[in-house]
This record gives C-alpha cells, structure tokens and sequence, in this order.
C-alpha cells in the first residue's frame, strides 16, 4: 500500500499557474504509474493526466493538453502536476494516484491508492 499526500493547492487568478505536489510513502516509487485526477463540485471524478514509472510515457485528458504537465522525481518520492494558464473550470478537489500495475488501470481509476485530495480554486 503507498500514502500518497498532496499539497501546492489554493486559490488563484484565471491565466495564473500552479504546480501540485504529492508524496508519496513507499519504499518502490519508482516501480509504481502515477495520475492525477480531479473532482469538481456535484461531478464525478474524472482523469487528468498519468505517468509511467520511468517517465517515459504519459498521458493527458484533452482538456488539460498543453496546459498541465505531469512528471515526477523517483529519487524524492515525488510526482507534480505543474498547471499553466488556469480557467474558473479547472476548479476541482486533486488527487494523486498510484498503482503497480498498469497506466492504464492509472488512467482508467483502477488504482491502488488515492491520496486525499487538495483543493484548487481558480477565480475568473
């Protein structure tokens, strides 16, 4: 099992960046895939972006392309999620992900762990 606690969330201005943070409390980081997802008030969770345990291979939903990007440190146990040109729609509680498994299942919400959220408010 993997504890994952993120931070870096909070309120900002629309056009403003952000980068999330989660640690992760595992001896094997490096062997596990990573995703973020989100949740906004009233709607299901959905998927945001995933990595592959190398970093070599990853992953974004379309509406975050070109905007986010996800990466990693495997020698800090950490995976980021640095956000750009933030829009009032990428309001949304985050969450980190973790499983040993696949991407995919990162990337389908078959995962392991979830980390326990961190609000991210972007005001127009």
């Amino acid at each position: 099992q993997v504890q994952l606690v993120e931070s870096g969330g909070g309120l900002v201005q629309a056009g403003d960046s952000l980068r999330l943070s989660c640690a992760a409390s595992v001896r094997t980081f490096s062997s596990y895939y990573m995703g973020w997802f989100r949740q906004a008030p009233g709607k299901e969770r959905e998927f945001v972006a995933a990595i592959s345990w190398s970093g070599s291979l990853r992953y974004y939903a379309d509406f975050v392309k070109g905007r986010f990007t996800i990466s990693r440190d495997n020698t800090k146990n950490m995976l980021y999620l640095q956000m750009n040109s933030l829009k009032s729609e990428d309001t949304a509680v985050y969450y980190c992900a973790a499983d040993d498994g696949s991407i995919y299942r990162v990337k389908a919400g078959t995962v392991l762990s979830w980390g326990q959220g961190t609000q991210v408010t972007v005001s127009s």
